[in-house]
């Protein structure tokens, strides 16, 4: 075996990617996947009393090789995918989940973990926490099941690793397989900044001209722009396309039956555990607790969002009819509209923005920031990566080294979309201790020549922010063991801290210092400043319906038995809903990776609404003292919150640090949408 794949050698600890190639995966599994076994059945068939040390924590270690492995592949198969790479996944996908299976339903070591569990009052607090989540894991995973309903869930683990990898790269085909070529007479209103953006796609594809790609850094300000009205629609179709089998991979990359048979496979999952159905299961270790409560949630924040959004479309109909086109508003038309409001309104060009938004200005906003908040300090270095665009700093305090984190941060045809914090490594306290290697992951548009300055959208920065708050999470994490470490706690606190750090990209100081002119190194001018802050909300009604549409329909997809048809039960929770018809939902059925690549956000999607109700309260903590700055608020996120991982339940981190439950007022507050409610 490759030793660069488990033992790495590179600099601060990192992989040698450069000495890594496809043809050492497979042997590798093979190995680490041996490993593994002989590991834990090491440990299950230990003569020797369960103990904490020769049980749960042997636990945490016993897979070491093949997470290490684990983690170089599927940060390639996601950042670099290749054909490759891509049938080795899906062959190594049903291999994963057997053996996790295997591991987590062995009677021997349930048996274990329960007799150190009936014993836990003697054990430290962080050891008596893991001992609870390892017991509960284990009886989540169908540790108490026998005979054929044991067979049954492990048969049907195995098929749903299959299905979501299957899943996950018919989205990539499509988007990776479509371009549409916009001819030089139907340019009429893009931008220059977008038409660069547009001719470098189309250069690194080795096309001619310019081109459309379904990228989101170049698809929105397209959708946004673009005068031709046909265009957009054709722009727009092929966007929502993805993984319905009309797409660019056509009917070999329809989602569809894949859809339905998992939404039938985990419901099937939950009632062998003896619960009503997938929600049910799901959501009982969250916050919300169940379906109800998260329903309520969603639809407090609906009622206002909905009006806003019903307003704003009666107003987009009239501008649409002003230019002579009759009929409805349709889904092409909503982002053209709102930026021409945006600008009408605000006097504000995203042409005139951009220029103070280069990546590089925006990454020292990040830094200066975690910088002012928890004194941490970035070191740039050379380390051989994926790809020569990826970026790699090493982060102290005070002389202490923190954490290495890596950007990977454009667009390329061979990367997923969307943006991500995944880790190389976790933090834990394991013998001489481990610092995390983080990893952020974007689609900027990259620059148009090496060297040029690469700019980005208000959107884009604010994906800057959010992501490096995920990496926080990892980064101040101090807790002992690997598996409550960093942002391994409930799913719908997850998205607290990165929510939280968005906020500072809003703080006028933080933009006064930052944001400079790429040319001219000039300070953003105070009044574009307080134009761009007073038009955050602009687009609220939109961006919260589409929203919460998309987390309705998953919550729905999982109460109850599971609909044969997805897409007719998608249909009948929109109609019933009742939102304007130019506003679907933000990710359809087809390409909903959140949901159905994985389960980690199935019923789960309303976490971000969750977590932005606390972020929006946490974030008022600060103003409360009188400063975004403030040391002893800062001081108290990172002691309750970002320093403990899953070592205490996640509403009793937040209650150590806002001492009071969260409410719904901050976030309308926020959003602009509080004058719409009483």
């Amino acid at each position: 075996m490759n030793p660069e794949l488990t033992r790495w050698s590179g600099p601060l600890g990192l992989p040698r990617f450069d000495l890594i190639s496809d043809q050492d995966f497979a042997p590798a599994f093979d190995e680490c996947l041996q490993l593994a076994e002989a590991a834990v059945d090491a440990i299950a068939a230990n003569p020797e009393p369960p103990s904490f040390a020769n049980t749960v924590a042997a636990l945490e270690t016993a897979e070491d090789p093949l997470n290490r492995l684990c983690a170089v592949f599927f940060t390639l198969t996601g950042v670099d995918s290749t054909s490759v790479r891509e049938d080795l996944q899906r062959r190594i996908a049903p291999r994963l989940a057997a053996h996790g299976s295997k591991t987590s339903m062995d009677p021997r070591l349930f048996d274990r973990v329960e007799a150190v569990y009936q014993d836990r009052a003697e054990l430290a607090p962080q050891d008596q926490r893991l001992t609870e989540l390892t017991l509960r894991g284990l009886r989540r995973a169908g540790a108490g099941l026998t005979g054929p309903a044991r067979d049954r869930m492990a048969a049907i683990r195995e098929r749903l690793a299959v299905l979501s990898t299957d899943f996950a790269q018919n989205v990539l085909t499509d988007e990776r397989e479509f371009t549409m070529a916009i001819p030089d007479d139907r340019l009429a209103g893009l931008p220059d900044w977008l038409l660069r953006a547009m001719r470098a796609a189309a250069r690194e594809r080795g096309q001619a001209g310019q081109i459309v790609t379904l990228n989101r850094s170049l698809i929105v300000p397209f959708l946004e722009y673009a005068e031709d009205r046909s265009l957009r629609e054709l722009a727009w179709r092929a966007w929502t396309a993805r993984g319905d089998g009309s797409g660019a991979g056509g009917a070999r990359t329809d989602n569809r039956p894949i859809a339905a048979e998992i939404l039938a496979l985990r419901h099937e999952r939950a009632t062998l555990l003896g619960y009503a159905d997938f929600a049910s299961y799901k959501l009982e270790p969250e916050m919300a607790g169940n379906a109800e409560t998260v329903e309520a949630l969603l639809m407090q924040v609906w009622t206002p969002a909905k009006a806003q959004a019903l307003a704003d479309a009666d107003r987009f109909t009239r501008m649409l009819h002003d230019d002579g086109v009759n009929g409805a508003l349709e889904p092409w038309d909503w982002r053209f509209y709102a930026e021409r409001r945006r600008k009408a309104e605000h006097d504000l060009d995203e042409g005139a923005v951009k220029p103070y938004l280069t990546l590089d200005a925006m990454i020292g906003a990040v830094f200066d920031t975690a910088s002012r908040l928890f004194g941490l300090e970035f070191r740039a270095f050379e380390a051989p990566l994926w790809s020569p665009d990826v970026r790699a700093w090493d982060i102290t305090r005070d002389g202490r080294q923190m954490a290495v984190f890596l950007g990977d941060y454009f667009a390329r045809p061979s990367k997923r979309s969307g943006a991500w914090c995944s880790s190389l490594q976790q933090q834990h306290h394991i013998g001489a201790g481990q610092r995390p290697i983080v990893t952020n992951v974007c689609n900027f548009t990259p620059p148009e020549a090496p060297g040029a300055p690469a700019y980005l959208s208000w959107d884009d920065a604010h994906t800057l922010f959010h992501e490096f708050g995920h990496a926080l999470h990892h980064i101040l994490s101090d807790v002992d063991w690997p598996s409550i470490s960093g942002t391994s706690v409930a799913r719908d606190f997850v998205e607290l801290p990165s929510q939280l750090f968005e906020h500072w990209l809003e703080q006028p100081e933080v933009l006064d210092r930052h944001a400079r002119h790429a040319e001219t190194g000039e300070i953003l001018p105070a009044d574009l400043r307080d134009r761009i802050l007073a038009a955050r909300n602009a687009g609220q009604g939109f961006a919260t319906t589409e929203y919460l549409q998309s987390a309705l329909v998953d919550l729905a997809f999982h109460r109850g038995a599971p609909p044969a048809d997805p897409m007719a039960r998608q249909a009948e929770v929109l109609a019933g809903l009742g939102a304007p018809t130019a506003i679907p939902m933000r990710h359809a059925t087809p390409h909903f990776a959140h949901v159905f690549s994985g389960d980690g956000y199935s019923a789960g999607y309303y976490s971000y609404m969750w977590s932005e109700v606390m972020d929006a309260d946490a974030f008022d903590a600060f103003l409360e003292k009188g400063s975004a700055f403030d040391p002893e608020t800062a001081a108290k996120l990172e002691k309750w919150i970002l320093s403990k991982g899953d070592s205490l339940p996640a509403d009793e981190l937040w209650l150590k640090f806002r001492e009071r439950k969260p409410g719904v007022h901050a976030l309308l507050k926020g959003r602009g949408l509080l004058t719409d409610v009483s």
